[in-house]
């Protein structure tokens, strides 16, 4: 993971990836809520329950390239599928690029899992000196 961010942004554009993340997460999760109500074939509940766990890995920040390719399919799926939702789907996919692209931001699990950590080493020479 580390190899595809150089850095996990912080500050204001980690708060603004934190916020895409959320957003995306918010749509997905009830769309795929929406389609486990109402699908009747098994295969469309299965992709509805994708859509939701997709939704639960956006929103934790969670293997954020994977989650959002995935999102780039539902999104597509979504704006093909439903007449006069064309443009939402869009959005989701065109969100879920960006995550994959740029990543996830400070505010997630990815950072704390495969961040930078600063290891702080200390010299033996200057223990137990007076000066």
């Amino acid at each position: 993971m580390r190899r595809l961010f150089s850095t996990f942004a912080r500050g204001g554009p980690g708060t603004g990836l934190l916020l895409l993340r959320l957003a995306a997460a918010a749509t997905a999760g009830v769309r795929g809520a929406e389609g486990v109500g109402s699908a009747s074939a098994a295969g469309l509940i299965g992709l509805n329950i994708l859509a939701i766990a997709v939704a639960i890995l956006l929103a934790l920040g969670l293997w954020t390239p994977i989650a959002g390719s995935l999102m780039v399919l539902f999104g597509a799926w979504y704006a093909m599928s439903l007449a006069g939702h064309l443009w939402s789907g869009v959005l989701l996919a065109t969100i879920g690029a960006a995550l994959a692209l740029t990543g996830p931001g400070a505010w997630s699990v990815d950072a704390r899992l495969f961040g930078w950590k600063r290891i702080e080493v200390r010299d033996r020479t200057d223990r137990g000196r007076l000066d």
